[in-house]
This record gives structure tokens, sequence and C-alpha cells, in this order.
């Protein structure tokens, strides 16, 4: 028997196929999908590099400085010294040492 609705309905897939398709793998999509990525997830989040951003935030404390007063000595805006003490910004060596010399630290302290 022929299926009426089947001729003048379409199917999942030739809907998809008639969408326009996105790339866009920053925001996870990728053909209509969402995905999600773990590019970042394994370096960004080890135990160590936790340790780091621990003792960062701890050497921000101990030398009495907000977040703020730290972005200003940086020329940034404190959302900047806030995301890397988060872990949602990564944090290079070059920027490792400019926060050792404003805590009045060694460049070791936060990589023991």
């Amino acid at each position: 028997m022929l299926d009426i609705r089947r001729l003048t309905s379409y199917s999942r897939a030739e809907k998809l196929r008639e969408l326009p398709k996105i790339h866009n793998p920053i925001l996870g999509l990728y053909h209509n999908r969402i995905y999600t990525t773990n590019s970042m997830s394994k370096s960004i989040f080890t135990k160590d590099y936790k340790e780091i951003i621990n003792r960062l935030k701890q050497a921000r404390i101990d030398a009495g400085l907000s977040q703020q007063a730290v972005a200003d000595k940086f020329g940034k805006p404190q959302s900047y010294v806030s995301k890397i003490e988060s872990g949602e910004r990564r944090l290079d060596i070059a920027e490792a040492k400019k926060f050792a010399i404003i805590y009045k630290k060694d460049i070791s302290f936060f990589i023991k």
C-alpha cells in the first residue's frame, strides 16, 4: 500500500540536507549539530596547571593586591586577571614572569 504521508513529508535527513551548513568550531557547531571539543581541556585543567593557578592567586592575596590593582599594572581590564585565575584564559610563561615581578616572587614559586 502507498503511504501518502511519505510522499508529502520530508524525512529528517532530507530536511537537514536543505538547511545551510554551519561550520564554526569555536562555537561548537558543525553541520547543524552541536559537538564538544577537547582541544584545550587536556592542558588547561591538568592537576599541575591548577596548582600553578592556585599559587598565582595565593601570591596575589599574600601581596595584598586586588585583581583590579594587578590588572592596572598590566594595563589590562580586571577580567583579564579573573579569567587567568579561574582557568578560563591560559597563562603563558611570559605572563607568569610578569606576575612574579608584580607579586615580588621568584618564577619558581609558581612552577614548584
